[in-house]
């Protein structure tokens, strides 16, 4: 299912959320919506899965608005921080319950991820760890197994070692039934490597949607003799730089960035991490280096 977005905004009152962008992604996709705390993630999510109105502007899947339409809304399951469920019922009952909502719901894979997650249908949902809460809400997002599976920061409580259990699940999941993942987290250095596109937010805008591999081409790290350094970085989009007893190193952004240029001037470099862009990206412009 295509997602378009169209000069989407929200506002909370004098408060803007969301500024206006044009935004459009494909199907079958890992996407990594990132940005800082505040820049607009969970608001843009929550418009994609239909919980919210946009204050202007439209989203779109497959030419329809989803919001409190029961057409679009069976194909988007949207799982947040909390609140996923019903914390009065068991674990069999939550299921059942959504299951009713979501037609190529995978009972199957619910069974399965529960017993990977060391979850029991007859636990009751009140007494969940954070952790477990968080494993339950995420085996209710792979087994929907809708055209339009979105997790914000999903796994809350986990620790690394279930983290990664559920990181190579959804990859098994994709592969055997494609869909579209968009995924909004913090912890970008664990699950970067899941991402396809990345589209990046800052204060309310649009920064940049693009293939990572692209994103990740436009960077470089560059160390050496601060001379030459300086020589080479001339006229380039510097996003950090740190500098100690005359050696210095560089982050560079833009196109055309050329590391043979820099190996031949004796600078050591290296492409940057998808965590270090969306840090240095995002930079207030006050903090950013000329």
């Amino acid at each position: 299912m295509k997602i378009e977005i169209q000069q989407l905004e929200k506002h909370y009152g004098s408060k803007q959320a969301l500024k206006p962008f044009n935004l459009t992604i494909g199907n079958e996709k890992i996407i990594g919506l990132l940005g800082r705390n505040g820049a607009g993630k969970t608001t843009l999510l929550q418009m994609m899965a239909g919980h919210i109105k946009p204050s202007g502007g439209q989203v779109l899947i497959n030419g329809e608005k989803p919001f409190n339409n029961r057409n679009v809304l069976q194909h988007i399951c949207m799982i947040s921080e909390a609140n996923n469920f019903k914390r009065k019922l068991k674990i069999r009952e939550v299921l059942k319950t959504v299951s009713r909502f979501y037609p190529n719901w995978s009972q199957e894979t619910a069974e399965r991820l529960l017993k990977t997650f060391n979850l029991s249908p007859s636990q009751s949902a009140k007494g969940l760890s954070k952790g477990m809460e968080s494993a339950l809400s995420i085996t209710i997002g792979l087994a929907s197994h809708t055209t339009i599976t979105i997790f914000d920061e999903p796994y809350i409580g986990m620790d690394a070692s279930a983290r990664y259990t559920f990181y190579d699940i959804l990859l098994e999941e994709y592969e055997i039934h494609p869909r579209t993942f968009i995924i909004s987290t913090h912890l970008i250095d664990e699950v970067s490597n899941l991402f396809e596109e990345i589209v990046l937010l800052k204060d309310g805008n649009l920064l940049t949607h693009e293939p990572a591999d692209v994103l990740l081409a436009k960077s470089l790290q560059v160390s050496g003799p601060a001379v030459q350094v300086d020589r080479f970085t001339e006229g380039k989009q510097v996003l950090h730089a740190a500098e100690i007893m005359g050696q210095k190193s560089v982050m560079i952004f833009g196109d055309d960035l050329d590391p043979a240029r820099a190996k031949a001037m004796g600078l050591s470099t290296e492409r940057c991490s998808i965590q270090e862009l969306m840090v240095y990206l995002t930079e207030k412009e006050e903090k950013m280096y000329v």
